[in-house]
């Protein structure tokens, strides 16, 4: 590409760091307030460019009309982000962390099927702007005058953050809330007041990044996604908080991804490299990097908690002999389900699907309840494992029974490598950096078609012929059974005991001669190979897999499992898996909306049974045996 191509490919990267700095300026502003991970953030952008969509054609293409329905409709969504605040998150502010993410997922399912029912499925592209329509010259080329506006654009906006962030009372509130909102709150500052402005700001600025969007792209439903995963980024790359941070990290992605694109295929030391292939991971090898070497961001500021922040949970409990009878009878009643197939046709196949689930989801909770270690790209060892086994199937034609054994390593493998990096950060840092590496590794899947088939996926992979339907489904039943007992008698060895020893307090665990971070790089280790036997025992109950089996949507459903079960009992990942699929495949059945019926039933569990629907039952159990005890001793 000659120099004028790639002075474009400069200003386009110009363009988009300030299409990102609007999402993630308000991000950050409402993370270094409320403290909330806000993961309908990307709702709100999406909703800024259906909402000028609207607003536009209702007002005219014109140019009143049309930079008209840009303003109103990030005022709109402004106005919406307050509602949520006050009617949803200001409940939930108490809860931990990862509940309040639990409570904002949810959000997104309710959103985006709000946005089917009210615009429709198709994609909705707006006029060009008026006045902005055409291109100028520039060293030969011709580039478009919008996207020039846009460069101003983030400019202009920090700056008017920057003002009202120090020049009035408001901006000194903010950050002072940002460095102690205790003090904030014993000073009679009202914070429900400060939260709730804070919040509407960050979705109005999300929703100006989203309007400015209209004549650029058009609006879909998977811009939400998209955009909380690109914002995250640079949020954490820039500094949870920092509004300068976010401008700065905003313009060194977007850049870094314009070089590669104006590079192309270019030849280095004779070999020939693709670095518009970049574009996919480009930003989250920067964020593993800034991460890996400053866990606080470019201009963030270093956590002052200890390097375990984990809250100490209550001794986790041996199962009992109810417990035990409960169990034997549960797994009794799935081995009898293929004898029932006649008149339940469609129940062994869900239950696979099941078991595969509570998998998946025990071997999370492995290293986020025991281990206090929170990870947002545990289906990197799920897709590892899964491709694992295809790969050695079909490329190297090894025997299925062979392949099944072999390929959790490469998921272990996969842990070994990456949480030798991950044990060394905690919190939020930690769960951005699983993200990165997943997101890493799910890139090189998605392009690598010589080996994994790209983005189509590898299929045909069949267990062997002698194993039925109903065999295979007693091995993963099996399998299954087996490793979930494994873990558990894991946590009740000594090793499970220095791990939760680790996870309440680092620093006693450290003065006793327990190497925290080496244990906790074990259970990583560990729960990676189990992620992966779910993985490769779910492309043999396929017959295939694809990208999207990895991808950020099959980590946040491990989430999500997780904590409605409840992260503090053990039970909890094999009853919230349990209940997460069997509700999805109700709702998705029953209905179109389906995703609203699903967020509305995890927003309800969240805020009446915030401890998940094992700890419910446990505390509903340990409230009924005091009852009782309280009325024999009387």
């Amino acid at each position: 590409m000659d120099f004028s191509g790639f002075l474009a490919q400069l200003l386009n990267g110009l363009a988009e760091a300030s299409s990102l700095f609007l999402v993630a300026a308000g991000l950050s502003l409402i993370f270094g307030v409320t403290r909330i991970v806000n993961f309908a953030h990307g709702s709100f952008y999406m909703l800024g460019v259906y909402a000028a969509y609207s607003a536009v054609e209702h007002l005219g293409g014109g140019g009143l009309g049309f930079w008209a329905g840009l303003v109103l409709a990030s005022l709109a969504v402004g106005v919406l982000g307050a509602i949520v605040e006050i009617v949803l998150l200001r409940r939930i502010y108490p809860a931990p962390e990862l509940f309040q993410l639990l409570a904002t997922f949810a959000l997104v399912l309710v959103v985006n099927d709000a946005v089917l029912w009210l615009w429709g499925p198709e994609e909705l592209l707006g006029p060009r702007a008026p006045g902005l329509e055409g291109s100028i010259e520039l060293l030969g080329r011709r580039y478009p005058v919008y996207n020039l506006f846009l460069i101003v654009v983030g400019p202009v906006v920090l700056g008017l953050m920057w003002l009202l962030l120090t020049r009035t009372r408001w901006g000194v509130l903010v950050r002072a809330a940002t460095q102690d909102r205790e003090m904030l709150g014993a000073l009679g500052v009202n914070q429900a007041w400060l939260f709730t402005t804070v919040f509407a700001l960050g979705a109005a600025l999300a929703g100006l990044g989203g309007a400015v969007q209209l004549p650029r792209e058009p609006a879909s439903l998977t811009l939400d996604l998209r955009a909380i995963g690109e914002a995250f980024v640079v949020v954490v790359v820039g500094g949870m908080g920092s509004i300068p941070g976010a401008y700065v990290a905003a313009l060194l992605i977007a850049e870094i991804k314009a070089i590669c694109i104006g590079l192309g295929n270019t030849t280095v030391f004779g070999i020939e490299i693709s670095f518009s292939k970049l574009t996919l991971v480009v930003e989250f090898l920067v964020m593993a990097l800034v991460l890996v070497f400053r866990p606080w961001g470019l201009m963030g500021r270093p956590q002052a908690a200890s390097r375990n922040s984990a809250p100490i949970e209550a001794p986790i409990r041996p199962g009992g002999p109810a417990f035990k009878a409960v169990a034997v009878a549960a797994v009794a009643s799935l081995a009898a389900l293929p004898w029932a197939s006649s008149w339940l046709p469609y129940a062994p196949v869900l239950a696979q699907d099941v078991l595969l689930a509570v998998l998946f989801a025990v071997s999370l909770h492995f290293i986020m309840g025991p281990g206090g270690m929170h990870s947002f790209g545990h289906a990197a060892y799920y897709g590892l494992g899964a491709y694992g086994a295809a790969v050695l199937v079909k490329a190297a034609t090894m025997p299925m029974p062979l392949a099944l054994a072999l390929a959790p390593l490469a998921a272990g493998l996969g842990a070994l490598l990456f949480g030798w990096f991950c044990v060394r950060l905690s919190g939020v840092y930690l769960a951005m950096l699983t993200l990165a590496f997943s997101q890493i590794v799910w890139s090189i899947v998605f392009q690598w078609d010589s080996v994994t088939g790209g983005s189509n996926g590898l299929f045909g992979i069949w267990p062997a012929p002698w194993i039925t339907p109903t065999v295979y489904y007693y091995g993963v039943l099996a399998l299954v059974v087996l490793s979930v007992y494994a873990m558990r008698r894991m946590l009740f060895a000594p090793f499970g005991y220095a791990l939760r020893a680790g996870r309440d307090s680092s620093l006693r665990a450290d003065a006793i001669g327990i190497d925290v971070p080496r244990v906790q790089w074990m259970a990583f280790v560990i729960a990676g190979l189990f992620a992966g036997l779910a993985g490769a025992l779910f492309v043999f109950s396929k017959g295939g897999i694809s990208p999207d089996a990895m991808a950020v949507g099959k980590s946040v459903d491990g989430l999500v499992m997780v904590l409605l079960g409840g992260v503090q009992t053990l039970t909890g990942p094999v009853i919230g898996a349990t209940a997460f699929n069997l509700l999805q495949d109700k709702i998705m059945r029953a209905t179109e909306f389906w995703r609203a019926s699903f967020g509305g039933v995890m927003l309800l569990l969240v805020l009446v049974f915030p401890q998940g629907l094992a700890g419910f039952a446990r505390r509903l159990g340990d409230w009924r045996a005091a009852r009782l005890a309280h009325g024999g001793a009387e």
